[in-house]
């Protein structure tokens, strides 16, 4: 545990400002506590009074060009003190248009894109969320120096605020083992105030004091003291800057503060005791702060009582422009949930976030083949595809458990760390939680992360992660977006098991703001690869396990340039008499059903379904009047429902027999053979499928 010691840290302290943005903060939320609550103007409100000076304090060290800073809800006077106008801050907490989001978040979740100072990365409405994306930024500073040599990154650091609550999380840890393991420039925040809503600390740590249990943590240096002394606060934050701007070094800075009112407006804080309640107030950072500097010469009665008019002007004035704002139009809810074009097909770039701010210039593409000859499995499609883009694009990052010297537990980067180096294809800390909150921050800085999760189920920790990268786009309304592909294998293999061979894919189509490609061969997965590799949205790219390494995906390679654009779906056979549609690995099963039929059917591989072909199927199906939908995930609201409903609504009239679908039950995958075989949908089940609905 440090003490204070005397360190040049290059950061000077103006009282004035300071105690202006604190008093700022505190009209604030008399504003909103006594008046727009109740008036139902505001729906969610935070009070951060007793959390205030601190964070207000700790603003001051935020002086580098490429800083960037997450919070989460009680973080709004470090905004302040950042420089977030007033107004801007009640737009977004009375939900209107403007303000960051135009009323589709809640408003104290903030962000603000900044490429010449310190950027807020978008918060999120989940608690531990924060911290891994800071070290996805740390990490991307370190490469943008080291690597790109852009000097702009030099001495850039992360910033995570977080209170006592959230150190119990995957997400605190996971970013605490990379930034250590690291050693990179992160610099944690806790704010303890002693509770997590109503849980008390030594719930969430043993003894309640995350700063003790972590002493002997290696590779972090930490500081912590009371939050409401602001001698000791300006001590201590300047000491920590000290360590994690110019040193480079991880720091914890842990400082208790008093949670002055209830969690929300809405928590009367019953469970606090009236000791407990008036402990707290007699902390009260406020007055502590106006005695300090009035003892220490640093400001008169009279300049506090300026500050304080001053304060209420601003907060009045911003109020009044704020509630004239009109809300925002909802004829514009559904944009900007994917990268949007305008009329003359012009991208609608995201103000931050992705490569395509500074795109490097990619070899030509096509959609015309120029095969290689001999036949490659997807493996090695998918290998050469990384390597090629990696070599022309310093951006890009391949990492995840195993994937360095190993090559990836299925063997695809095998090889690619050897020639590209340990900075650009590496092995991460067991954490899926960090691996893709990691390549979030890695994208808001300008990379373009390629994490790979080893297999399906193993998304499940990151799942928090994974909603907020893809709704991003969406909820800050095109400020923020972050383009990355994430590689996850998954599906039937020899065996099956509930853990290595589930897809689950529609998970994923469900959510907002992700593509989805499945390729079913070693061709399209060259193809969609370097579409997802090029484009502006955040894509899952799913390696599906039996097919890495089977003879039918096979293909001779397709080119360096060869690239095939989302939602083209491909048809395998054509004919008159019904169509199968299916993706993945049911597509090899669902050709050679086809060829024993000896019927002449339209067989389509939909490839992607995020977007899906919706055209090809309908033409099809209005064709032949007759569908059968094969998919391996689980039938109850699979995918196949998903187009089963559109083909009910869009060709009902076209439709000579019930639309049919042939999926798994809803169980796991069993890992014996037989049993596998028994529920996965085979050739002999998928042919005799066809032959009755051929019939009907």
């Amino acid at each position: 545990m440090n003490t204070a010691e005397n360190f040049d840290t290059s950061l000077s302290f103006d009282w004035n400002e300071i105690t202006l943005k604190l008093l700022i903060s505190r009209t604030l939320d008399d504003l909103e506590e006594f008046t727009l609550v109740k008036n139902k103007k505001v729906l969610y409100q935070f009070s951060a009074r007793g959390h205030d000076m601190a964070q207000i304090i700790l603003s001051q060290c935020l002086i580098g060009q490429k800083d960037a800073v997450s919070g989460y809800y009680r973080s709004r006077p470090l905004l302040l003190a950042m420089g977030l106008p007033p107004e801007m801050a009640l737009e977004a907490s009375m939900m209107k248009q403007g303000g960051f989001s135009d009323g589709r978040d809640i408003g104290v979740v903030f962000n603000n894109p900044k490429h010449d100072g310190a950027c807020i990365l978008p918060m999120s409405g989940g608690v531990g969320a924060q911290y891994t994306p800071v070290s996805g930024w740390a990490q991307a500073s370190e490469y943008h120096y080291k690597v790109l040599n852009n000097h702009k990154w030099k001495d850039a650091v992360g910033l995570v605020l977080g209170g006592d609550g959230s150190v119990a999380t995957n997400g605190f840890w996971s970013a605490l083992t990379i930034a250590t393991a690291q050693q990179l420039p992160q610099l944690f925040y806790i704010e303890d105030n002693g509770y997590g809503i109503s849980v008390p600390s030594d719930f969430q740590t043993p003894g309640g004091d995350i700063a003790k249990n972590l002493a002997s943590f290696k590779g972090l240096t930490i500081f912590s003291g009371d939050g409401t002394n602001p001698e000791q606060v300006v001590d201590l934050v300047a000491q920590a800057h000290k360590v994690v701007r110019f040193d480079r070094k991880p720091v914890l800075l842990r400082l208790t503060v008093p949670r002055l009112n209830g969690h929300s407006a809405q928590d009367t804080q019953g469970y606090k005791s009236t000791e407990r309640i008036a402990f707290e107030q007699r902390h009260d950072p406020l007055p502590k702060l106006k005695k300090y500097l009035f003892s220490h010469d640093l400001m008169t009665e009279d300049k506090w009582n300026e500050l304080e008019k001053s304060a209420n002007k601003i907060v009045n004035q911003a109020f009044i422009k704020a509630d004239n704002k009109p809300f925002a139009n909802p004829d514009d809810i559904t944009t900007n949930t994917f990268c949007e074009y305008d009329n003359g097909g012009v991208m609608q770039l995201q103000q931050q976030g992705g490569i395509h701010l500074g795109k490097p210039v990619f070899p030509p593409s096509s959609e015309e083949i120029i095969a290689h000859p001999g036949r490659i499995n997807m493996v090695t499609a998918i290998r050469k595809t990384l390597d090629f883009e990696l070599q022309h694009n310093k951006k890009m990052l391949v990492f995840g458990e195993d994937i360095g010297a190993k090559g990836g537990v299925h063997a695809v980067t095998l090889g690619l760390q050897e020639k590209h180096g340990k900075q650009r294809v590496f092995d991460t800390s067991l954490s899926e939680e960090g691996i893709i909150g990691r390549a979030l921050g890695m994208s808001l800085a300008g990379l373009l992360p390629v994490p790979e999760i080893q297999f399906r189920k193993y998304a499940d920790p990151a799942e928090e992660q994974l909603n907020d990268i893809g709704s991003m786009r969406w909820r800050t309304n095109n400020r923020f977006a972050a383009p990355m592909v994430v590689r996850m294998a998954g599906g039937y293999f020899g065996c099956g098991d509930p853990w290595h061979s589930q897809t689950a894919e529609v998970k994923w189509v469900h959510a907002i703001g992700w593509q989805v490609a499945m390729p079913s061969n070693a061709q399209d997965a060259v193809g969609l690869l370097r579409y997802a590799l090029r484009d502006n949205n955040p894509t899952i790219f799913f390696e599906h396990r039996k097919m890495l390494d089977h003879v039918w995906a096979r293909r001779e390679y397709p080119g360096d340039q060869y690239i095939i654009p989302f939602g083209h779906a491909n048809k395998i056979t054509q004919g008159n008499h019904l169509t199968v549609v299916t993706w993945g690995g049911m597509v090899h099963r669902c050709h050679k059903a086809v060829e024993q039929s000896g019927l002449p059917i339209d067989l389509i591989d939909l490839r992607t379904l995020r977007p899906w072909d919706k055209d090809m199927v309908l033409d099809s199906v209005k064709k032949t009047n007759r569908v059968l939908i094969v998919h391996e995930d689980n039938i109850s609201a699979g995918f196949g429902a998903e187009i089963a409903a559109t083909l009910a609504k869009e060709a009902f009239y076209d439709l000579d027999a019930p639309i049919e679908r042939l999926a798994m039950p809803d169980i796991g995958n069993p890992h014996e053979p037989n049993l596998m075989n028994a529920v996965v949908p085979t050739t002999e089940k998928i042919l005799l499928a066809i032959l009755e609905l051929d019939k009907a």
